[in-house]
């Protein structure tokens, strides 16, 4: 589960980090609300699950009421990355003396505010990794490496090696995948603040984390949101060619062969061991109703998941709900032939079938780009 900024930074605060204190809004009249009780200046932060949103203009210093209200109407429902804005996060603009970053699993670079992967590929050598032993936790020597190796300077080491301590706390109670900050700043008066967190939370542990007190319906994408409540494994990407495969591994290399062929994936949704042909025609509705979707790739080696509940089920969605979007079928393993059989005996406009993953894949790419 991604989190908004102002989620995360209120865990980072229950742990001890410093982090600035605000309040989110919802429209532009409580947003200038809670400028002008915070006090000017202040910063308007779009609050969306993706980076680069000050690139993108969702962050805007206002240094007073108009200016608040300005800024709050030009971000509220902007689109940033195919996510809109829907919610404002405003605290007190920060006096800013140095930006950093840092992460776990044990990141760090001195190169802070821009993104990270912009470093990563500009100056590797800016970035400093530990590989933390879950056995023994995080120690001083821990943050001492990365503060050191990182570029860390020698005045700020000490405050950046506690909030490191503070974070990994964290990280490690929360049962997080992901816990980024950037910027990690330090203020002029010399204090070490997380301007932003970016928090992702094992969705596996919402048994002892109560994840639901985090869930933000409105910000969550329809087909992400539809696809959890049907119990399917859904992750929405970028691209044109919808993927539908049985077994993580399996569905991994159907993204890479999508993207060999010239195309790109715009989800992963794997329908695991044993799907039902109930499973693989929700999967198909699912993935059907994403706009952006211009053809389905179905690519099915069987095991314990039959060929022929898997073509029963691609019968009964098509039957059942209009998809537009062309579908190819690749099948082999278990039963394939007795799908592959099925499939024929019941033929639909834009049901197509392939033999191999590779001819699967170039005909769905050349399906979704019209050819």
């Amino acid at each position: 589960m991604d989190l908004l900024e102002y989620q995360g930074k209120q865990l980072l605060a229950d742990a001890g980090v410093p982090t600035p204190a605000g309040d989110h809004a919802n429209t532009v009249d409580d947003a200038v609300a809670v400028a002008d009780r915070i006090g000017y200046p202040v910063a308007i932060k779009a609050q969306v699950q993706v980076g680069g949103r000050g690139k993108a203009g969702g962050i805007k210093v206002a240094g007073n009421s108009e200016e608040a209200r300005e800024h709050a109407s030009g971000i509220l429902g902007m689109d940033i990355k195919g996510h809109t804005v829907l919610r404002l996060w405003i605290e007190p603009a920060a006096e800013i003396a140095a930006e950093f970053y840092a992460s776990f699993t044990g990141m760090v670079s001195a190169e802070g505010g821009v993104e990270i992967e912009e470093v990563a590929a500009a100056n590797p050598d800016a970035i400093a990794r530990v590989h933390i032993d879950p056995m023994l936790g995080f120690h001083p020597y821990h943050a001492t490496n990365l503060v050191y190796r990182g570029g860390i300077p020698a005045e700020h080491r000490r405050g950046v090696s506690e909030v490191l301590t503070q974070m990994f706390a964290a990280f490690e109670s929360l049962d997080a995948e992901l816990l980024e900050v950037n910027p990690l700043i330090v203020t002029t008066s010399g204090d070490v603040v997380a301007l932003d967190a970016k928090v992702t939370l094992d969705e596996n542990a919402e048994f002892r984390q109560e994840l639901e007190r985090f869930r933000e319906i409105f910000a969550t994408d329809p087909q992400e949101r539809a696809a959890k409540e049907k119990g399917l494994n859904y992750i929405k990407l970028q691209g044109q060619v919808g993927v539908i495969g049985n077994g993580a591994g399996l569905v991994m290399s159907t993204l890479d062969v999508v993207a060999q062929a010239g195309g790109k994936a715009a989800n992963f949704l794997d329908v695991g061991g044993g799907a039902s042909a109930e499973f693989i025609a929700n999967s198909l509705e699912v993935v059907s109703s994403d706009p952006q979707v211009k053809s389905i790739l179905v690519n099915i080696f069987g095991g314990i998941t039959r060929g022929e509940e898997v073509a029963n089920g691609i019968v009964a969605a098509l039957d059942e709900v209009d998809i537009p979007q062309p579908i190819v079928v690749r099948l082999d393993g278990t039963n394939a032939a007795e799908g592959r059989q099925i499939l024929g005996d019941n033929p639909k406009p834009n049901l197509h079938s392939a033999t191999t993953m590779l001819e699967a894949a170039a005909e769905a790419v050349r399906l979704a780009q019209g050819a």
